[in-house]
């Protein structure tokens, strides 16, 4: 299966390279055909946020991504806008920036970004980002997803909430889900996570979905926070 996917950023330069790197994992997927490896197709360009909204609703694609700073409707608000159109439900939308500042990356979850990546983020990580989002997956740059979760576990809990990882069962997750779990809650992909445990990226998908199912948590940003309300460090290395 193809994944669509929609370049939103004001610098024509920083598009063209963007394609060009998807255009090669297309082709390098194709070839390899397996699972974890599905091709990558641009169907769309935008130059600001109000462009972006007009292509993707064009051409309906897997995942948009979204540069955070661009003239006039910046990359949040234009996030913001397919988040709440109900004819875009399956669409989503990864930042991809220059900027790592703890308030634009708040502002960009609170939107409904399904992910917030940097620019000098390597390109088979991209390629793998693009690939998790497609697949309903949530997730963070390593440099930032432990600032974040950080700052969201020291917020208080909303009032009557008691799953707020400091009383959370984990008491059903193998020791495997653990490890997994650890390594969601720092922003990893399933393929950096089987790289790390030695798993093949299905079978981490595959962990993930289970341990979303056995926590009743909403995507991995809320496994992310519910980890590290509940203490869970980084996962241990294995050898």
């Amino acid at each position: 299966m193809t994944i669509h996917v929609v370049l939103a950023d004001d610098q024509d330069l920083v598009r063209a390279g963007i394609r060009a790197l998807l255009a090669r994992g297309a082709q390098e997927g194709g070839a390899s055909g397996t699972l974890g490896d599905e091709p990558l197709e641009v169907v769309g360009e935008a130059v600001d946020g109000d462009d972006a909204l007009r292509v993707v609703r064009r051409t309906r694609p897997d995942v948009v991504l979204m540069d955070l700073r661009m003239p006039g409707t910046d990359g949040v608000a234009a996030t913001r806008a397919i988040r709440a159109d109900p004819q875009l439900d399956g669409v989503r939308v990864l930042i991809l920036t220059t900027f790592d500042d703890d308030a634009d990356v708040l502002d960009a979850v609170r939107a409904g970004a399904a992910g917030y990546l940097l620019k000098d983020t390597p390109a088979e990580q991209l390629r793998g980002a693009v690939r998790t989002a497609a697949e309903g997956g949530n997730l963070l740059s390593p440099q930032i997803a432990p600032r974040l979760m950080e700052h969201v576990a020291a917020l208080p809990s909303p009032a009557g909430d008691s799953d707020d990882g400091a009383g959370l069962d984990l008491s059903e997750l193998t020791d495997r889900e653990h490890e997994v779990l650890r390594a969601v809650a720092q922003g990893l992909t399933n393929a950096e996570i089987g790289a790390t445990l030695h798993l093949s990226p299905a079978t981490a998908r595959t962990y993930v979905s289970r341990i979303l199912h056995k926590l009743h948590a909403r995507d991995r940003t809320e496994l992310a926070i519910l980890a590290h309300r509940a203490g869970l460090g980084p996962p241990e290395p294995r050898g």
